[in-house]
């Protein structure tokens, strides 16, 4: 029995409608129905089908770890040798046509090493022989004609301090239900995928950290310490970003 006409099974002798089953994780009917005709690309990855295949299971009251087995073993990317799959995206496939390596191209191509050779050591020459930079002190002129050696300039202290960087501390929790959520911090998104009811994840940042939250309403947020309101209703997705006072 394939993994999709399983979880269809398990549905049904739970007692639940498409509709219904939708409704307890949190997921649209037409992903679920997708998934049941063993399609799972809509779920947008190995991580999300993981995630939803267990809560469906919890749910149905079947086993979490069985039906990920199925699935790894019929539809997760990582259970598939690398080579097939570059075979699926032409990547390995092996061209028909050999060609022979002409003896000009050979010396063209020797031509040009020498070439880059040569280059790469007159520029290293040339670092080598230039003087080391200095700072250029402009002297004020002295009232008294007679020459005096120059004082020592110390370069002054700037009176612009620099910004000091200001920490972030944010930790989210799936009080009430689960949630997709994507943290960027410094432009860089740290975290994408599912947060579990009972799950709760920290993050810290530099001046400021932006979310993407699938389920506001199920979730709570606490920045710096201090426990923050609901940022939406359950099921709204929020974009929210954080900046230090």
């Amino acid at each position: 029995m394939a993994l999709g006409e399983f979880l269809r099974k398990a549905r049904e002798d739970a007692g639940f409608s498409v509709d219904e089953l939708a409704q307890l994780v949190n997921l649209r009917p037409g992903l679920i129905e997708a998934m049941e005709s063993d399609d799972f690309l809509p779920c947008g990855g190995d991580t999300y089908a993981r995630g939803h295949i267990r809560n469906i299971a919890q749910i149905t009251r079947c086993n979490p770890q069985e039906l990920l087995t199925m699935y790894d073993e019929e539809h997760a990317v990582d259970s598939r040798s690398i080579h097939s799959q570059l075979v699926d995206n032409n990547a390995a496939a092996i061209r028909s046509e050999n060609r022979k390596l002409s003896w000009k191209v050979l010396v063209g191509a020797s031509v040009s090493i020498v070439l880059l050779i040569g280059v790469a050591q007159f520029a290293i020459s040339a670092v080598d022989s230039e003087p080391a930079a200095t700072s250029m002190v402009t002297d004020e002129p002295t009232p008294s004609p007679t020459p005096t050696p120059s004082p020592t300039v110390s370069a002054a202290p700037s009176t612009n301090s620099s910004t000091v960087n200001q920490q972030l501390t944010l930790s989210i929790a799936a009080t009430r239900g689960n949630s997709n959520i994507d943290v960027v911090i410094g432009g860089v998104s740290v975290y994408k995928g599912p947060l579990f009811q009972g799950e709760t994840k920290s993050f810290v940042g530099e001046n400021s950290i932006s979310i993407y939250l699938g389920n506001a309403g199920d979730l709570d947020l606490t920045l710096n310490g201090e426990k923050l309101a609901p940022l939406g209703e359950r099921n709204q997705e929020i974009r929210k970003t954080f900046r230090a006072k």
